[in-house]
């Protein structure tokens, strides 16, 4: 009965490819190491399970019957390929991967434009970035290195500082162009204000009521508008027109270059305790390539603050 629900077993088959390849069952019993009598008895099981005769006596040689031709060169490819996979086990391929975890927000709007320029430095690394708000958990090894915002002095992690943050009023330049004047803080009213409520904000007095205050701006209304928990969020939403923005200066700092966003007020920009740091454990030695990476972040960051003195 032909059975087609199964392989045949990989001895069989074995036995097949050596033998259609020399022409001879004595032959492949000697590359094989076993008898002549085991390559029959395979051949013969194998013939069974496939339901057809798979060579033929031909005088004292040996031949291939019509659907031995048609199977002998895809098995001989396919136990090449069996060989070239167990080759890969015993001496696995080693990728360069790097993870990198960050916050959401720095993630798209300064991290990702730039991240090109870092593999066409260091070509050959696979740099994943984990876009996540969570403190993922570095000693354990969840990722080879952080990048974080806030205030610093986390203890049980090498920190480095990479940006100083600074907060400051943008809009687009339509809502500039089609709108009331905006030349001072008081011109606010009237305005739709969006708020960036992620978590440091209010810690920071990066907030519209610390900001107002801070100018001695009254009668603007700071209870509407429109909040978002991601710091890029509020900036899209400038750059879609849809009000006044109170952005990160790193984060704002490409729509702006590029005129898609514009900063108001002579006076508007405040420095923030918040900081990015780049994070590491203190209990798992750096790879040649994290290493590179931080190295590289630095060079950026330092790119950036050349930037924002030219503005």
């Amino acid at each position: 009965m032909v059975q087609t629900s199964r392989l045949p077993p990989l001895n069989a088959l074995r036995a097949f490819e050596a033998a259609a390849r020399l022409e001879s069952f004595a032959r492949a019993a000697d590359e094989l190491a076993v008898t002549p009598g085991a390559i029959s008895q395979q051949i013969r099981q194998l013939e069974e399970h496939v339901g057809a005769p798979l060579f033929v006596r031909q005088g004292r040689g040996l031949g291939l019957t019509e659907a031995g031709r048609a199977a002998a060169g895809i098995t001989s490819e396919a136990f090449e390929t069996l060989e070239r996979a167990v080759s890969l086990m015993r001496q696995p391929v080693h990728r360069r991967a790097l993870t990198v975890s960050v916050a959401p927000s720095f993630a798209g709007k300064w991290l990702a434009p730039r991240l090109f320029r870092f593999q066409e430095e260091v070509p050959g690394v696979e740099v994943w970035i984990a876009a996540t708000s969570e403190r993922v958990d570095l000693a354990a090894g969840a990722a080879d290195l952080g990048i974080r915002y806030g205030p610093g002095g986390d203890m049980t992690l090498h920190e480095e500082m990479l940006l100083a943050e600074e907060v400051l009023p943008v809009c687009s330049p339509d809502l500039l162009r089609e709108g009331p004047p905006l030349a001072r803080a008081q011109d606010l009213r009237g305005q739709t204000l969006l708020h960036d409520a992620s978590p440091e904000t209010e810690v920071d007095g990066a907030d519209w009521a610390s900001w107002l205050k801070a100018r001695n701006a009254r009668g603007v209304d700071v209870s509407g508008g429109v909040r978002f928990n991601q710091s890029a969020l509020v900036i899209d939403a400038a750059v879609a027109g849809r009000g006044v923005a109170l952005a990160k200066r790193a984060l704002v700092q490409n729509d702006l270059a590029s005129g898609r966003l514009v900063a108001l007020f002579a006076d508007g920009t405040t420095p923030v305790r918040s900081a990015y740091h780049i994070v590491t454990a203190r209990n798992r030695p750096l790879s040649p390539d994290a290493r590179a990476f931080i190295a590289w972040l630095k060079a950026e960051a330092r790119v950036h603050e050349h930037s924002v003195d030219e503005l």
